[in-house]
């Protein structure tokens, strides 16, 4: 029972395909209740598919009606150890890449927007077994992030170009009425000439004269206005234009702590675990750019989530164990809001996060031998509604997880893959109104793990 709790648990941090927020790469704390001295190393590698639709007039705007898949495969590699210093003292040590995002628009309105996140974190804990059931444990996490985001010309100056695409076609209608107007006074003079009423049509002949000549000017201030609107919205100019803005975020460490509880029962596998991290602020030293101008150097502060995890296992029949876990991440801390991009826009943020996150995990293991097991998983997060980030625009996901362990003498080998269904949402419905849906992603692990 003790292989099968074992591979049960890794299965929660191998295949890590996290929807909530930007996490990543979940620290294994499970670690620290591996019998005797032990050492883990793992590798996940995931491919997303999330793409769009823009709605109108958005869809015409960029050439193409689609994003165009606009998340980035990735892979993390994380490591775990577990040390008995005592009887009843251990040490952990932990490094991972705890949270992560990748975006970039290939095509249509959003070409040329992306962000970029990387983070890599190690962990120092100590675990004491209070009790024969009952252990606590607590330590410290230090975790550096870094940076960068490009958004594109037509994207940051949709409204300016919208408002003199606006114009451009107020002076059109113009020019058409004034044209309009000339034609008649042209014909009223020839009329008037005809009836041999020069004077009359000397006086209409310069109406349709001075009409004709204010068509023709509006008609250019409407190729003008409708050329300085293309110019601006055009995604050719994505990287170059008057509005493109960039920002950097110089790499950021800091710490938080971790402290938890657990009670077991090993005759029958059951251990119930409560793990709380803290949330902590990085204070990045950044650097903008508008318009191919460098804006003034700025400290951009950005809040990360406590978290709050119920683990739970136990045995429930000959060989078979049942798994979940609960966690709650107080997502709605995260904003990304650089002062000059604040100054330019208004006071708006880059993108953020409106709501927390809980995500539900439950799964089945079995035992077939002395060597093998395997185990199935079910893990959901619900939907909030709210409007999504471009930087991860999904809302919520239902994903599907299969794999098995190999035990050998010291060595366990653990694989396992799972499907990920993403929720769908709109990005900015006020505005842009783009549409992401019928999104999904698949995700390999490996761990290796060795007992000494």
């Amino acid at each position: 029972m003790k292989k099968l709790t074992t591979a049960a648990a890794l299965l929660l941090t191998t295949t890590g395909a996290h929807a909530a927020g930007i996490d990543r790469n979940l620290t294994n704390y499970g670690t620290l209740f591996e019998p005797g001295n032990y050492v883990e190393l793992s590798y996940a590698a995931v491919k997303p598919s999330v793409s769009g639709t823009y709605q109108a007039p958005f869809d015409t705007l960029g050439g193409s009606a689609s994003t165009g898949v606009m998340s980035k495969d990735f892979s993390t590699l994380s490591g775990s150890l577990k040390y008995d210093l005592t009887p009843r003292l251990a040490l952990g040590l932990f490094f991972n890449q705890p949270f992560g995002a990748d975006a970039d628009y290939p095509q249509g309105f959003y070409r040329g927007l992306s962000a970029e996140w990387d983070s890599n974190g190690q962990t120092i804990m100590m675990k004491y077994k209070v009790t024969p059931a009952i252990s606590v444990y607590g330590g410290v996490r230090s975790i550096e992030s870094e940076a960068n985001i490009v958004i594109p010309s037509q994207l940051l100056g949709a409204s300016t170009g919208q408002e003199l695409g606006a114009r451009a076609g107020q002076a059109g209608a113009a020019a058409q009425e004034k044209a309009d107007l000339a034609r008649a006074a042209g014909a009223a003079a020839a009329a008037a000439q005809a009836d041999g009423d020069l004077a009359q049509a000397q006086q209409l002949g310069a109406q349709a004269a001075a009409l004709a000549a204010q068509a023709q000017a509006l008609q250019a201030q409407a190729i003008e206005l409708g050329g300085q609107a293309q110019a601006i919205l055009d995604p050719n100019s994505a990287l170059t234009g008057r509005f493109t803005y960039t920002a950097h975020a110089e790499k950021d460490r800091q710490t938080s702590y971790v402290i938890g509880a657990a009670y077991e029962k090993p005759e029958i596998a059951l251990r119930v675990a409560f793990t709380y991290e803290s949330g902590y602020t990085h204070k990045f030293s950044t650097t903008e750019t508008f318009g191919g101008a460098d804006l003034p150097p700025s400290t951009t502060s950005i809040s990360m989530p406590d978290v709050y995890t119920l683990d739970f296992q136990s045995g429930v029949a000959q060989d078979t164990l049942v798994f979940g876990s609960i966690r709650h991440a107080t997502w709605s801390d995260w904003h990304v809001k650089p002062a000059g991009y604040a100054n330019i826009t208004g006071g708006e943020e880059v993108t953020g996060i409106d709501s927390d996150s809980t995500t539900y995990r439950l799964g089945v293991g079995r035992k077939f031998s002395d060597n093998v097991s395997g185990f199935v998983r079910v893990t959901y997060e619900p939907s909030n509604g709210d409007d999504l980030s471009r930087l991860a625009p999904t809302d919520g996901s239902t994903s599907f997880g299969v794999g098995g362990t190999y035990t050998r003498d010291a060595f366990k080998i653990t694989g396992g893959v799972e499907y990920i269904k993403f929720g769908e949402g709109n990005d900015d419905p006020a505005r842009t109104n783009t549409r992401f849906a019928d999104n999904d992603a698949v995700a390999v692990g490996l761990s290796v793990g060795y007992r000494f």
